[in-house]
């Protein structure tokens, strides 16, 4: 049973728009600002867990404290300038990770309560 072009193009059409709507409905679920407002208690929640459990860890120092050991241990000029880079990478996450938590913790609170302000002052009635 031979298929033709135009069948083989068809089936070829057919899967694209099954994928289409696969991903577009993959999109819609993994969506953070709509699954936030849909369970904004629970995303708090697990968001002030994950700041807790990031915070608490101290992996950055622990990190940067094996590496420092490791270079060392290498000793010469080399030992030095990994110390310097591997610190300057560490801040570097460190800062992109604490940026990130920040706006996650923006984008939840007004996911919350989208009317507020938080950087204004509420205007005063005299």
């Amino acid at each position: 049973m031979a298929e033709t072009t135009a069948d083989v193009r068809r089936d070829i059409e057919l899967t694209r728009e099954r994928m289409s709507s696969t991903l577009a409905e993959l999109e819609r679920k993994l969506n953070l600002m709509e699954v936030v407002r849909e369970h904004p208690w629970p995303a708090l929640a697990i968001a002030i867990g994950a700041g807790v459990l990031l915070g608490s860890s101290g992996a950055d120092v622990k990190t940067a404290a094996a590496t420092a050991r490791a270079t060392r241990d290498a000793g010469g000029k080399v030992s030095g300038m990994l110390d310097g880079l591997v610190a300057t990478l560490l801040a570097g996450v460190h800062s992109a990770v604490e940026e990130r938590m920040t706006d996650w913790a923006d984008d939840l609170k007004s996911a919350i309560a989208p009317n507020r302000h938080p950087h204004r002052l509420p205007a005063r009635a005299d």
